[in-house]
């Protein structure tokens, strides 16, 4: 049996940051947590674990060890076209709502993944 968990985030703005995550995952503010500097995400169907933000006094200074992978086209096997299309799709959403695009990957000829940055700089990919 696994453990349960919660991924927690350091953030300079834990409300804006929640809801881009929000935004990108599918998730929903967490009924009851009311706090001014945290703010908390949860899997509406509860089932992905939890995700924290919490107002920290410094800045982001160096590149993510670790980094959430968004992946709009859900598990393999894949169309890749239609893949290709979703995660830009979603990257486009997620630019809207304040990411920025870093670079596109590719896997040889094929279409792989692309990096960004969250509202706060945070490295992420769309895969």
């Amino acid at each position: 049996m696994s453990t349960h968990w919660t991924l927690g985030c350091d953030a300079a703005d834990p409300h804006r940051i929640a809801a881009f995550w929000a935004l990108a995952l599918g998730y929903v503010a967490e009924p009851g947590y009311d706090d001014p500097d945290g703010a908390s995400i949860i899997d509406p169907d509860g089932v992905a674990p939890a995700i924290g933000f919490l107002r920290v006094p410094e800045g982001k200074t160096a590149k993510n060890r670790m980094h959430i992978d968004v992946r709009p086209a859900g598990e393999p096997p894949w169309d890749m076209a239609e893949r290709e299309r979703l995660i830009r799709a979603k990257t486009a959403e997620l630019v809207a709502a304040g990411a920025t695009l870093v670079r596109e990957e590719f896997y040889g000829d094929d279409f792989g993944h692309i990096v960004m940055l969250d509202p706060e700089g945070n490295e992420f990919c769309v895969a």
